[in-house]
């Protein structure tokens, strides 16, 4: 299927799933830790500069952020997790939050899970990791901020983050464009074959709540 990313359009930011006032298509969800990248990546992915919200505070953005692209899909931006200067009930919200969403039984084609290619997973890094391990969503996983390695280091980078999660992880930079043309044909690719909405009932969604 082919997407043109430059008809996109921000839809609603909201606290409670429920409340999400989208049209019923097809969504790619965005996950990873505070300050990763997503917002960044989803304005690289849409030739935009300042389309996403990007917060100039870590940890800022607590809402679920819905975008229309082409009337074709939804990108979903998920609360990032990690920013240890909210308080710890803060931080349930947002894990609870996570939670809802990705078992809300909506048409999630994709998961996005960005990784900082500079470190290691954290621990919030991989119990979201294990998460997704035992759903049924299908999951790439983007090493984001390449740029900021020199070219040979940023290979063993990724190569070493292919072997932790066992796919071939994406390495991205929103500055050099590394990685969008991976992403996009990616997701063009899973949104253009019809499936049934994912179930993962039996998945304990709550253990997101210890995202910290």
């Amino acid at each position: 299927m082919i997407i043109n990313y430059n008809n996109a359009e921000f839809i609603q930011s909201c606290f409670d799933v429920k409340s999400a006032k989208t049209k019923n298509l097809p969504e790619i969800v965005f996950v990873g830790r505070s300050n990763v990248g997503k917002s960044s990546m989803i304005n690289a992915l849409l030739y935009r500069k300042n389309f996403a919200r990007v917060s100039s505070v870590p940890g800022k953005t607590a809402a679920i952020n819905f975008y229309e692209i082409d009337r074709k899909v939804n990108f979903v931006d998920l609360p990032g997790y990690g920013f240890a200067k909210r308080s710890a009930a803060e931080r349930r919200v947002w894990g609870r939050l996570i939670g809802d969403y990705l078992s809300s039984g909506r048409d999630i084609r994709m998961v996005v899970f960005l990784v900082d290619s500079r470190h290691d997973p954290s621990e919030n890094d991989m119990l979201m990791y294990r998460y997704l391990m035992n759903t049924q969503f299908l999951f790439t996983v983007a090493a984001t901020k390449t740029d900021k390695l020199s070219s040979a280091v940023a290979s063993a980078r990724i190569k070493e983050l292919s072997g932790i999660f066992g796919i071939d992880v994406i390495g991205f930079s929103s500055q050099t464009k590394n990685g969008i043309s991976e992403i996009r044909n990616i997701i063009e690719d899973v949104i253009g074959v019809e499936h049934d909405p994912v179930e993962i009932k039996a998945v304990d969604y709550t253990v997101l709540e210890e995202l910290e």
